[in-house]
């Protein structure tokens, strides 16, 4: 079987695409992928339709939080991705403290529907996000996976597996912990990959 794929970032024209995918749960527990923008009092005081809200204007105002992945014009994917410092929470972790003054956008998180988990689909999504952080002038972007010993709920996974960040080119930078890597792809303008923020359209089959 053969499947058109192709990625847009989030837009307001691609914001139904996204609610969508993310259903009434907001993807998971009234997440709409806003953990890493706040804090944790502030996530939990929003939980739900304050979380939508939030991403809302933010997409609203002009930010391109990160990319769907479509696959024959629906939208089966989501990777977030910005610069760093668009994340809260990160900069309190000790564990994803920030490696070194470099400036990075940071992979937070990825949603995957259901129907289209198991095979590969992280990893394309990973790609299309590395790309779009290239076309706004990344020069590194940096992930959080986790390195699994079982297979666990995708919930549990969602800022991504190790392999799949080593299957899109990031290689392990630090670790403060001994199952988060902190990985990061160097995506210079003299990369392999295209320049551009316009879609890319390719065939897969599976």
């Amino acid at each position: 079987m053969t499947r058109t794929q192709h990625w847009k970032p989030l837009t307001p024209e691609t914001w139904n695409d996204f609610e969508t995918l993310f259903g009434p749960r907001g993807a998971c527990g009234g997440c709409w992928c806003m953990t890493w923008r706040l804090s944790r009092a502030e996530f939990k005081a929003n939980e739900g339709a304050g979380n939508r809200q939030a991403m809302r204007a933010l997409v609203d105002g002009g930010r391109q939080p990160g990319v769907l992945l479509y696959e024959d014009g629906r939208a089966v994917a989501w990777c977030a991705v910005a610069p760093r410092e668009e994340y809260v929470r990160l900069g309190a972790s000790k564990v994803w403290a920030p490696v070194d003054d470099k400036k990075v956008w940071s992979v937070s998180c990825f949603f995957i529907d259901k129907k289209a988990r198991g095979r590969g689909i992280s990893i394309e999504v990973l790609k299309a996000a590395v790309e779009f952080a290239r076309s706004k002038g990344a020069e590194i972007v940096e992930g959080y996976p986790q390195e699994l010993d079982e297979k666990l709920p995708p919930a549990f996974v969602w800022m991504g597996a190790m392999p799949t960040f080593q299957h899109a080119g990031f290689h392990e930078v630090a670790r403060r912990s001994p199952k988060k890597p902190i990985m990061r792809s160097i995506v210079t303008r003299t990369g392999s990959q295209k320049q551009t923020s316009r879609p890319t359209t390719k065939k897969i089959s599976g």
